[in-house]
């Protein structure tokens, strides 16, 4: 299969924000050190929680399962140390809130062999079966978004997978991780993709990459199996072609309708770094213990792409890596869609793609916020053509029913473009954000009553 660009064909819209990523992209992927106690919130993905099923004191090795899935929309929580179960009690997160956890602590001195399960065999393997063991692996989306995988390879009844599509695009500023797992795990992804296609029942599989990551798009044509029907495609540099509606936009010319997802266009997109875990974790009946996060930022001593074990303390990573004295802020995940961390007590989940560590030079603070002056530098910037100056005027005023009947609230998906450009310093997103809880809550309130 032939490797090419599109030169013109992308989104509308969108920004360009600096990218940052020089310092770590070239940098290999390192193995973590293993901090002496891992806290594992049982709450790391989108759904139901996964439920405790290991007691008090009791030792684990590193891959067995301490928490199985909480229904269908969860996924199981794996060892990712050896080690004994200090406690169970509540462990703080990303969100403020406290929820049910394990603290895991480590064996000094173990090897930290990780334990095998039943392989997943791709040749006899259903496409159920597979989907089963998706699950079983823990696997959830590994771009941040952490939605269990299985339930995004499910095709639903009546619906067709067409194309495979594996986002290796990565537009968030620093972020450098799918960037290395592309040019070091070529065979893990090409095996995962094997799994994906047969799940899905997929005619065809698309990596979708960005300009700026050329090295890792001929990196993968070289490699490309010959029993495999998968491409690669390069598209222009611009954010947020990471989002998989305007990925499939880019690459397909194809516009997933407002309120759908991409089957209802016949396509299912998979992030690089799932693909490569999937065909890590399912030839050996792993579950998924660790994950690539790039930590980086002007604060940071030690940059670079490390392999990091689900559940390790932020403070631990920081104190490792080594960061300047006079930090202002931290974040997990891109500075554009990640979240500003207020407590280094949490832990690196699943879904923790980035740390950023900013210094007072570099953080902004807080800034004036000024009336909106009907500039439309927010319309032009939104990938969804929505209106986010007149979205943020009805947050104002609390018409949440109006911004979401009328003005297409739900379809944003809170990449941050209009923010960003905003010259008043509207934060409209946080608006957004606020705003959509609220009407999924009075839409879960009218259900129950």
């Amino acid at each position: 299969m032939s490797i090419w660009n599109l030169q013109h064909n992308t989104f509308k819209h969108g920004i360009h924000p600096p990218e940052h990523k020089d310092e770590t992209s070239g940098l290999p992927i390192r193995q973590f050190s293993f901090a002496p106690l891992i806290i594992l919130p049982v709450v790391q993905h989108i759904g139901a929680p996964s439920e405790i099923i290991v007691r008090e004191g009791q030792e684990v090795v590193r891959g067995q399962l301490l928490a199985k899935a909480g229904g269908y929309v969860s996924v199981p929580l794996h060892a990712p140390i050896s080690g004994k179960i200090r406690k169970i009690a509540n462990v703080p997160t990303i969100s403020g809130k406290m929820v049910p956890g394990i603290y895991l602590e480590a064996f000094p001195y173990s090897s930290q062999e990780i334990m095998d399960g039943t392989p997943i065999e791709l040749e006899t393997a259903s496409p159920e079966e597979i989907l089963q063991g998706v699950q079983d692996a823990g696997i959830v989306g590994l771009g941040g978004a952490a939605f269990p995988t299985h339930v995004k390879l499910k095709v639903p009844e009546g619906k067709n997978c067409d194309i495979l599509m594996l986002n290796g695009i990565e537009c968030e500023p620093y972020l450098t991780t799918d960037h290395r797992v592309m040019l070091e795990q070529a065979d893990d992804i090409f095996m995962g993709i094997r799994y994906l296609l047969k799940a899905t029942g997929a005619k065809e599989a698309i990596i979708g990459i960005e300009a700026n990551k050329q090295d890792a798009a001929d990196h993968l044509q070289s490699q490309l199996p010959g029993d495999v029907p998968v491409s690669v495609k390069v598209v222009p540099v611009k954010y947020p072609q990471g989002s998989e509606k305007m990925l499939i936009t880019s690459v397909l010319d194809k516009e997933v309708p407002s309120g759908g997802l991409p089957i209802d266009v016949g396509v299912v997109v998979v992030n690089v770094a799932t693909a490569a875990e999937i065909g890590r974790l399912l030839p050996r009946g792993r579950g998924i213990q660790e994950r690539v996060v790039t930590i980086t930022g002007p604060g940071v001593k030690k940059k670079g792409n490390y392999l990091i074990p689900v559940g390790t303390p932020l403070r631990y990573v920081l104190d490792e890596v080594g960061v300047d004295e006079n930090i202002s802020e931290v974040y997990m995940g891109g500075p554009m869609m990640g979240v500003a961390v207020s407590n280094l007590d949490i832990s690196i989940v699943k879904g923790t793609s980035g740390i950023l560590v900013f210094t007072e030079k570099e953080a902004k603070g807080k800034q004036k916020i000024y009336p909106c002056i009907k500039c439309g530098a927010c319309v032009d910037a939104c990938p969804l053509s929505l209106n986010p100056s007149k979205l943020g005027i009805l947050a104002k005023f609390e018409a949440y029913d109006k911004m979401a009947e009328e003005f297409n609230l739900m379809d944003c998906f809170e990449c941050g473009s209009c923010s960003y450009v905003c010259p008043s310093h509207i934060p409209l997103v946080q608006y957004f954000r606020l705003s959509k809880s609220i009407v999924r809550k009075r839409k879960t309130a009218q259900k129950t009553t």
